[in-house]
């Protein structure tokens, strides 16, 4: 059950009808997001596992977190490890996590709460259950974003974001079928709060069984949408999709997602996330935590984290070792 809802969607403001003329996007592709586990050993699905970056530009990399019930004991997260040349969105649907990093950004992000952290030029950050959920145990769930970052910005200076859930922007399908919530980008003139350096949008949807949502679309952004759980179908032709699916859109302005009539009794509802960007269609060079150009610039990004010249460890945190580059897509 997804952490911001509300009891009438009817009195939310409205995505319009689409037009006549609307272009419905079709789907391309559909994928099966395979299973691993990330960090300390926290479960996650790989959504844009076999999937072309030319596809998915300006976006990189995305990770399903759960959705997991901990015992007393269980939760995990990961140690302290660099970054460079991009973006990280972490969007906590259930449960909460803490972050830190070494620019001084960081804090507590829970039950639809977003964290933005702009690496650019270089920070070591780490990512964690708090205290008090590892001793308990509870439910996880969220979603971790990688965002490509143009060369010209992959230089530039580190910032956090808290992004709190209140300020998403919430709005729902004409007949109130479709319950959405903006956390990046303009959607139908409603711009969510997170600020980015590629333009792009990010949209959480709940779609009641039986219920069409055609979400107006830029028509310079590609499009992505990933069934967080669920059942139903996406495209103009009604492409089948479910729980860790991603599909690939073609060209059009408007999304086109439906929930199925018959859902499983856990997921009464189909929970997607709508993913567009404007393509940066530049070179990537990317191993590990570093996301640049070219190969050289990611051998210079290994040499200064080595040298410390991404930063430091807060004292708050100890003499932690941090020899080992490790980062969230599992490459070291």
């Amino acid at each position: 059950m997804p952490a911001i809802t509300v009891e009438d969607t009817t009195t939310l403001a409205r995505v319009p009808l689409p037009a006549p003329g609307t272009v419905r996007r079709r789907t391309r592709s559909v994928t099966t997001a395979p299973s691993g586990f990330e960090g300390e050993g926290f479960p996650v699905r790989r959504a844009f596992a076999g999937v072309d970056l030319r596809d998915l530009d300006p976006f990189l990399h995305m990770d399903q977190m759960g959705e997991v019930e901990y015992a007393p004991g269980e939760p995990k997260g990961t140690s302290w490890h660099p970054h460079r040349g991009f973006e990280t969105v972490t969007y906590i649907i259930d449960g909460t996590f803490e972050h830190a990093d070494s620019h001084g950004g960081g804090g507590t992000i829970s039950d639809g709460d977003t964290q933005w952290m702009t690496a650019g030029g270089g920070v070591l950050h780490i990512e964690r259950p708090p205290e008090h959920l590892v001793v308990s145990g509870g439910l996880f769930h969220g979603l971790q974003l990688w965002v490509n970052l143009p060369q010209a910005q992959k230089w530039a200076q580190p910032r956090y974001q808290d992004l709190r859930a209140d300020r998403s922007v919430l709005l729902a399908s004409p007949d109130a079928g479709a319950f959405l919530r903006v956390i990046a980008g303009d959607v139908a003139g409603h711009r969510g709060p997170g600020s980015t350096y590629t333009p792009m949008a990010m949209v959480h949807a709940t779609v009641s069984p039986g219920a069409t949502l055609d979400l107006p679309w830029d028509p310079s952004f590609n499009a992505l949408v990933y069934v967080l759980s669920g059942a139903g179908s996406v495209g103009i032709e009604g492409a089948p999709v479910r729980t860790g699916q991603l599909a690939v859109l073609g060209p059009g302005d408007t999304v086109t997602v439906r929930g199925a009539v018959r859902q499983e009794s856990r997921t009464p509802a189909l929970d997607v996330v709508v993913l567009g960007g404007r393509p940066i269609r530049e070179p990537i060079s990317m191993y590990g935590p570093f996301v640049m150009n070219t190969r050289q610039e990611v051998l210079d990004a290994f040499t200064d984290f080595q040298a410390g010249r991404l930063g430091s460890i807060p004292a708050a945190y100890g003499d932690t070792p941090h020899g080992a580059v490790r980062g969230e897509t599992g490459q070291e």
